[in-house]
């Protein structure tokens, strides 16, 4: 899965939004003002950063060497991951989707509710 699809993946998450609130090079995405992804086009190998549940980070950490310690991020709560080819396009997805999920279950109730409502 390369950036680009990775990005459209992103974009096509309920409610959310790309953003540039670190200045032009680095693209962000939230979902209700919180941050869930964000990437710098312009590195190579090409990388997108992902909120991860904890335990899951070290083990997905373990696993593939294209996933690392969230660069510039909270290592515990972010993993960098290394678009290079080598992670099956499902994984990557589903990390996204993950990263996602985990912003939207720490949301207030209200936040949850509008954007369940906006998404219908």
């Amino acid at each position: 899965m390369d950036l680009p699809d990775v990005i459209a993946h992103c974009l096509s998450l309920p409610g959310a939004e790309e953003t540039t609130p670190f200045g032009p090079e680095a693209l962000v995405y939230k979902v209700s003002g919180k941050m869930f992804a964000v990437t710098v086009p312009e590195d190579f190998p090409p990388r997108i950063n992902l909120k991860c549940d904890p335990e899951r980070a070290i083990e997905l950490r373990d696993e593939h060497k294209a996933i690392k310690p969230g660069w510039h991020m909270n290592k515990r709560h972010w993993n960098t991951v290394v678009l290079d080819g080598s992670l099956p396009p499902k994984l990557v997805r589903e990390l996204v989707e993950h990263s996602y999920q985990l912003v939207v279950d720490a949301l207030p109730k209200k936040a949850r509710e509008e954007l369940k409502a906006n998404t219908k």
